[in-house]
C-alpha cells in the first residue's frame, strides 16, 4: 500500500513539474523564447564594461532556470532597461569620524513585456548593494566579487517579479 501511494505520489510531482504548473525554482511561467536588451549605463558614476556585464548577467540567469531560449528580436517576453545608480558612499564611522565601511550600490530600472499577456507588462526599479572595507580599493578581485554579489541578488529579483507567480 505505500509503494502504491508513494508511486502515485510520484506520478503527481513529475505531471506537475512537466505541465508548468511548478517547477523547484519557483517559476510558474516559462516562456519559449525570451529577449534582453542592451541595458545601458545612465547612472552619474559611469562605470566602464557594467552594462555588458549586467545584461549577460540577466541573460545568464534566466537561462540557467528556465528553458526559454535566448533570441535577439522577437521574443515571447522581452526585458529593457537601463543602468540608473552606480554609488559609493560611506557607511559606518570611527571614533575618529572617519568610514569604516563603504558601501556600493547599484539600481537598475526594469521594462518587462509579455508579448503573450499584455496585464503581466510592467516597470519596477531593483537595487541591491556591497559593504566593503573603507580601507579596501575598489577594484581587481574586490570589485568582480561585489558585481557577482550584487547581480546575483539584482537578477533573482528581476526574475521572481517577472516569470514568478508568487
Amino acid at each position: 500500500m505505500k509503494l502504491i501511494k508513494g508511486s502515485i505520489l510520484l506520478l503527481v510531482a513529475i505531471t506537475l513539474t512537466n505541465c508548468g504548473i511548478y517547477s523547484f525554482t519557483g517559476l510558474t511561467e516559462t516562456p519559449e523564447t525570451f529577449q534582453v536588451n542592451f541595458f545601458q549605463n545612465n547612472a552619474d558614476l559611469v562605470e566602464p564594461g557594467l552594462d555588458i556585464q549586467f545584461t549577460n548577467a540577466l541573460q545568464d540567469i534566466i537561462q540557467n532556470q528556465t528553458s526559454a531560449q535566448l533570441v535577439n528580436s522577437g521574443g515571447e517576453v522581452i526585458y529593457e532597461g537601463e543602468i540608473i545608480e552606480y554609488r559609493i558612499a560611506p557607511m559606518t564611522a570611527t571614533a575618529q569620524n572617519t568610514a569604516a565601511q563603504n558601501r556600493l550600490t547599484i539600481s537598475v530600472n526594469v521594462r518587462y513585456f509579455n508579448t503573450q499577456d499584455s496585464e503581466k507588462d510592467m516597470e519596477q526599479r531593483f537595487s541591491f548593494f556591497y559593504d566593503y572595507g573603507a580601507n579596501e580599493q575598489l577594484v581587481g578581485g574586490l570589485k568582480d566579487e561585489a558585481f557577482e554579489v550584487i547581480f546575483e541578488r539584482l537578477t533573482q529579483d528581476i526574475i521572481n517579479a517577472t516569470l514568478a507567480d508568487w
